[in-house]
């Protein structure tokens, strides 16, 4: 079944389990068959956060999830124990195709106490929990005290430094902890695989971007198999990683983003910025297969790139928009 197909017929499931969405494509005259997949109906992603939106009853939500906004009340996405589980299985399919398929020793840069309520999340702390699967043997780069803990991660270097060994944080604090630490210190992350995503608005205010920073840790620290990511919880377990050689954002198979003008909401052509769109097949517990998010992009073409598929990057957040990101919302001071 073709990307189109699958998203047509997840309209069809949320309009006959979720009232309010019916309600609200109704409004908008959407039909039930769409010639592409840019006609399908989306959502404001900001929706979450005022209604609660979900296709599945009460007695079946087996998990709440919560955005990472810094203001106002954030959203909330129910997942049933099936979206669970796919979004684990379809985000492991993605991950695999950059980490490979053993878990490898795991460097967290984060505090081990942002995973504590296992039934309601924040962002960080779900983004956190979800990627330690992906390893073994964690070791946090924080103390409980949210401090650089120095002499763990020299004894996890001691200890798994001379193999591949995986890390994740989040941009804004790989940057601010571990990459200064390691500079600092003398450490060698040559072997390292690193994983980290969003906080780009504190390291633009640095005047650090993806190149400085990817320049910065190969330099410094030796780390060179650096992949940023997009993703955001209203759609849990889709992510689109960047190439090896930092060309840009791709999308996995059963996902796609459309490039929107920010006035008249047409796609855009392959080079000219817009509000980025996210599809995905995974949310079934909730209406958040097709959303407009509050982040501009751009394309930068299709099957041109490393990989197959469509190629893109995120430049920011749309003027006014609430500012958002996990690593922000770490109340650290300013450089």
């Amino acid at each position: 079944m073709s990307l189109l197909a699958e998203l047509t017929a997840l309209t069809a499931h949320h309009r006959a389990r979720c009232a309010a969405y019916d309600r609200i494509l109704t409004a908008l005259g959407a039909g039930g068959e769409f010639e592409s997949v840019a006609d399908l109906p989306w959502l404001p992603v900001r929706l979450f956060k005022t209604h609660e939106l979900k296709s599945i009853p009460d007695e079946e939500v087996f998990k709440v999830l919560t955005s990472s906004g810094t203001t106002g009340a954030p959203s909330r996405i129910f997942l049933d124990r099936a979206a669970a589980a796919a979004q684990t299985q379809h985000l492991a399919a993605t991950l695999q195709t950059v980490l490979g398929p053993r878990r490898l020793p795991m460097l967290m840069v984060d505090t081990a106490g942002v995973v504590q309520d296992r039934r309601t999340f924040s962002a960080r702390g779900a983004g956190v929990l979800g990627m330690a699967n992906f390893g073994r043997k964690h070791v946090y780069v924080l103390d409980e005290h949210d401090e650089p803990d120095v002499e763990a991660v020299r004894g996890f270097l001691a200890r798994h430094g001379d193999e591949p060994f995986l890390i994740f944080g989040f941009t804004f604090m790989v940057w601010r902890y571990l990459y200064r630490m390691a500079r600092e210190h003398g450490f060698d992350l040559s072997n390292g695989i690193l994983l980290h995503s969003g906080g780009w608005k504190k390291l633009a205010d640095q005047a650090v971007d993806n190149a400085t920073f990817r320049r910065a840790f190969a330099a410094d620290t030796g780390l060179r198999r650096i992949h940023n990511y997009y993703g955001m919880v209203e759609q849990i377990g889709t992510v689109f990683v960047e190439g090896a050689a930092g060309d840009g954002l791709y999308c996995p198979d059963f996902a796609d983003v459309i490039i929107r003008d920010p006035v008249t909401f047409a796609e855009q052509p392959v080079g000219v910025p817009g509000v980025i769109e996210v599809v995905s097949t995974l949310p079934r517990s909730y209406p958040g297969h097709v959303l407009l998010t509050e982040d501009l992009g751009v394309c930068h073409g299709v099957d041109d790139g490393e990989r197959p598929g469509k190629r893109f990057s995120v430049l920011g957040r749309l003027p006014k928009a609430e500012v958002r990101g996990c690593s922000d919302t770490f109340g650290a001071p300013a450089a």
